[in-house]
């Protein structure tokens, strides 16, 4: 059940997400920056892809988020949505983008979607940011939180250490996501804080919680996709691309291909592919033959 209802081909809409908080369908979240990796990540059944400003670490050599611009984030969220079809597109609001005023914020979470085709924004904060949060949401635009580690907020922090673990920080925090959900997020994310925590927001509120960092208790994980270190070319390419109900019509000749695709594409991370359903349990022979096709 979970496998079909994750790779059933619908479009993931932020409705959609809270239909899988609701049925325990594990959320699967990975940012992306340009037009290869999001498609890459779209066809692999990945259901959220966040654009998110640590473009700046990634993708520009930086040490911080700040320095980014929404010039930058409009020209990385255009090239992302370009190379999607199925997950949802969520864009960051980059530092002093929303924190002014809230017609500046609505300004730009507009001009987020309008011009580089984003499904949503993220911005970082609880209290301070759920007016703004509201104004946004009232307006059509659907906006995703941020709390615990806010990386905007490192001159603050001065340091990347994990969140909330005073309860009197935690306490904060929890009233943070209540107030988020009433402004009307549709998701948090839940970043560097302890995994006890964690679990205890993500049941508190209706909203799904995104862990980074948290634990296994969140409704879904995010990671940055350029610090994987596998990837699997999965024979779920039978639900995932060709629309098929299970994985067993998968072929060798399916399974060559996508691999083939996969590696030209890869520099850094370990590509392993999946043998296909009687690939290999024949016999020891053409279980060795089609390893050695794969590679």
């Amino acid at each position: 059940p979970e496998a079909s209802a994750r790779f059933d081909g619908r479009k993931v809409t932020t409705n959609r997400l809270k239909e899988m908080k609701g049925a325990g369908v594990p959320i699967a979240a990975l940012t992306a920056y340009d037009y290869t990796m999001a498609q890459l990540l779209d066809a692999a059944g990945v259901d959220l892809i966040l654009v998110g400003d640590s473009v700046s670490t990634v993708m520009q050599g930086l040490e911080t988020t700040v320095t980014v611009t929404m010039e930058h984030m409009l020209y990385h969220t255009t090239l992302v949505r370009r190379g999607v079809e199925r997950a949802l597109v969520v864009a960051d609001l980059p530092f002093m983008s929303y924190q002014v005023n809230s017609d500046e914020a609505l300004r730009n979470a507009g001009r987020m979607v309008k011009e580089a085709g984003a499904e949503a924004v993220k911005l970082e904060g609880g209290r301070v940011v759920a007016d703004t949060v509201r104004r946004i949401v009232d307006v059509g635009i659907p906006v995703m939180g941020h709390l615990g580690l806010t990386p905007q907020s490192i001159h603050k922090f001065g340091t990347y250490q994990v969140r909330a673990q005073e309860e009197q920080e935690a306490e904060e925090l929890r009233r943070d996501a209540k107030l988020l959900a009433e402004a009307g997020v549709f998701s948090i994310v839940l970043e560097k804080v302890p995994a006890a925590l964690a679990a205890d927001v993500t049941e508190s509120v209706d909203v799904p919680i995104i862990g980074i960092g948290a634990g296994g208790g969140c409704d879904g994980q995010i990671l940055d996709a350029a610090g994987i270190d596998v990837i699997l070319v999965g024979d779920s390419v039978g639900m995932v691309v060709q629309g098929k109900e299970t994985t067993v019509t998968v072929s060798m000749e399916h399974m060559l291909y996508h691999a083939s695709v996969v590696s030209k594409a890869v520099d850094r991370a370990l590509v392993v592919g999946d043998l296909p359903v009687m690939s290999y349990q024949v016999n020891s022979d053409e279980a060795l033959r089609n390893a050695g096709r794969m590679v």
